[in-house]
């Protein structure tokens, strides 16, 4: 897809890591909270609860040793942040394109737009709103402070081990993560926390639509944009969609597929919303993951 270099007068780019670590633990020392946190991958994907552990114990050694550096990181400039490499040129400049896609579309409803920020670290960040967290989450959105949250070395991780690789399905990420920040503005967002607290049963259910929604906005983005759209990108997008889907990921960790435990949805049901957004270029399309006749 064929961005316009970013600006950083049109953008908001933050650095800087944080002293993150799993819950109550030290350096090679897991607490409680992880052993907790282990224990409910173990139980959602049926892997083996040591081999868990071992996961969460490399990451957290491999954290602890970096964080000075990216302290570090606070002290850059934005058009230091987005020439760092080459993935962080390319989020910069979806940032911007996604802001100048999606303000004239607030303006047009009449509701108050704001731009997100991009946070972009290495290896572990303390967020302004939804706490602290490290690479191994993979890129999130946090409504409280409406920060996008990346680690570029994500990219490698989604070409290497989930094998969707090529600039659009990095686009996708930072597009979806966008269509959060999109249901934070409209309210929808809150909302659904809402109705998850008053139905627990429900609540994978309603996360569900809101990751389905989001992917359909990310496909909105581009459909809006599909004169920068180059040959392949539609498959590339397909292809990343496919390979973070719920039972995609369940299979590969070797665990038993569990739709009750889905919080993104299938593989099928991502490519079927990013495609939906895509082809329409319409964000209302997107509505329909939240029309009454749908629940």
């Amino acid at each position: 897809m064929r961005l316009n270099p970013f600006n950083t007068d049109n953008i908001d780019v933050r650095g800087g890591g944080g002293s993150s670590r799993f819950p109550g633990g030290g350096a090679g020392q897991l607490g409680c909270g992880t052993i907790i946190i282990a224990g409910i991958v173990s139980l959602l994907f049926g892997t083996d609860f040591g081999q868990t552990i071992a996961v969460f114990d490399s990451v957290d050694q491999a954290t602890s040793g970096s964080r000075q550096a990216d302290g570090a990181r606070a002290n850059m400039t934005e058009e230091q942040l987005c020439t760092e490499n080459a993935y962080s040129t390319e989020a910069c400049n979806a940032l911007q394109s996604l802001n100048a896609t999606w303000e004239p579309v607030f303006a047009q409803a009449n509701v108050e737009f704001r731009e997100p920020f991009l946070k972009l670290f290495v290896n572990n960040v303390n967020t302004e709103g939804c706490g602290s967290a490290t690479s191994a989450v993979g890129p999130f959105y946090c409504p409280r402070d409406e920060g996008i949250y990346l680690d570029t070395s994500f990219y490698d991780t989604m070409k290497n081990q989930l094998g969707a690789g090529g600039d659009f399905a990095r686009l996708y990420v930072v597009a979806h993560e966008y269509g959060h920040h999109i249901q934070n503005l409209t309210g929808l967002a809150s909302q659904v926390r809402s109705l998850q607290q008053r139905s627990p049963r429900d609540a994978n259910q309603l996360q569900v639509r809101m990751e389905l929604q989001a992917d359909c906005y990310a496909g909105v983005w581009a459909g809006k944009n599909r004169n920068l759209v180059d040959p392949g990108d539609f498959e590339e997008g397909m292809e990343a969609a496919s390979a973070i889907g719920d039972d995609a990921i369940s299979e590969r960790m070797g665990g038993r597929v569990s739709p009750e435990n889905f919080t993104h949805g299938t593989s099928e049901q991502r490519m079927e919303a990013l495609r939906l957004g895509m082809r329409s270029g319409d964000d209302t399309t997107c509505d329909r993951y939240f029309a009454p006749e749908s629940f």
